[in-house]
C-alpha cells in the first residue's frame, strides 16, 4: 500500500505588529488606555512583538511575553535583530520579513503610461452594510463602502477608506505603511480612526468632528479630524 504525501500549504495572514519602547512600564500603561477605550480588540488576533526598538535581554522576554499574556494578547512569535534564539516556550522569533521600502524613481527614468491601456484598479467596493463583528481586509488599495459601518465592525486598507454612510466601528487606512492614506466618511461615529498605526478612539476626537462629514490624515505622527465643508 502507497503511504500518503504529507501537504504543506503556504498561506499568509494579517497580524498586528506591537512595538514595546522604553521606558516599559510607561508603553504598557499606554496599552492599558488603548485595551480600555476598545475592549475586546486583541481576541483572538495573531500579534507579533517587535522588539526591534526596545532591544531587551533574551531573559527578559519571557516577562514581557507574560504581561501581555495578563492583558488578553497572545503574541504568536517575536521579531527581533539582536536574538538568535529564544527557548521552546517562548513564541518562536520571525524570520523572513520584509520591511517595504517605496523609493521615488529618477524624473528621468519614469516609465510612460499608455492611456489606452490603463493600469487595473485596486479599489475595493462593497455596496452592503458592514455588519456588526464584520472585518473587510484589503491590503493592495482603498476600500470604498457605500453604505455604513456598523459598531463592533472594522476595515482595514492599504490606501486610503471612503464610507459614504455613517462610520461606526474601526477603520485603519494606511495599515501597511502608507502615511498619505486618508478616512472619509458622510457621518463620523467610529470608534477608532487608525493611519500607519497611529490612532484617535471616539473619546479624544473633538466633539464638532462627531456626527458629520470628515477626513482623516496623518500630520507629523498625529492624526488630524477635520469636519468636510
Amino acid at each position: 500500500m502507497q503511504n500518503k504525501s504529507i501537504r504543506f500549504r503556504a498561506r499568509s495572514f494579517v497580524a498586528f505588529a506591537l512595538v514595546p519602547e522604553a521606558p516599559l512600564e510607561e508603553w504598557l500603561q499606554d496599552l492599558d488606555r488603548w485595551i480600555e477605550n476598545s475592549p475586546g480588540f486583541f481576541t483572538g488576533r495573531p500579534v507579533v512583538l517587535d522588539l526591534k526598538a526596545l532591544k531587551p535581554e533574551a531573559a527578559e522576554i519571557a516577562g514581557l511575553v507574560a504581561q501581555l499574556g495578563e492583558r488578553g494578547i497572545r503574541t504568536y512569535a517575536i521579531e527581533s535583530k539582536d536574538i538568535d534564539s529564544l527557548p521552546l516556550d517562548l513564541p518562536p522569533l520571525l524570520v523572513g520579513a520584509k520591511e517595504k521600502l517605496i523609493e521615488e524613481a529618477p524624473e528621468e527614468a519614469a516609465t510612460p503610461i499608455d492611456s489606452e491601456e490603463p493600469a487595473a484598479s485596486n479599489t475595493l467596493i462593497i455596496e452592503s452594510p458592514i455588519r456588526s463583528g464584520q472585518s473587510i481586509n484589503h491590503p493592495h488599495g482603498d476600500v470604498i463602502i457605500l453604505g455604513s459601518a456598523s459598531s463592533g465592525s472594522e476595515i482595514l486598507a492599504g490606501g486610503s477608506i471612503h464610507v459614504y454612510g455613517t462610520l461606526r466601528g474601526r477603520a485603519f487606512a494606511g495599515a501597511w505603511g502608507d502615511q498619505t492614506a486618508r478616512i472619509f466618511c458622510r457621518k463620523n461615529e467610529a470608534e477608532l480612526l487608525a493611519i500607519d498605526g497611529w490612532y484617535r478612539t471616539a473619546e479624544d476626537m473633538e466633539p464638532s468632528t462627531r456626527g458629520r462629514p470628515i477626513q482623516a490624515y496623518l500630520h507629523e505622527g498625529v492624526i488630524l479630524v477635520a469636519p468636510l465643508k
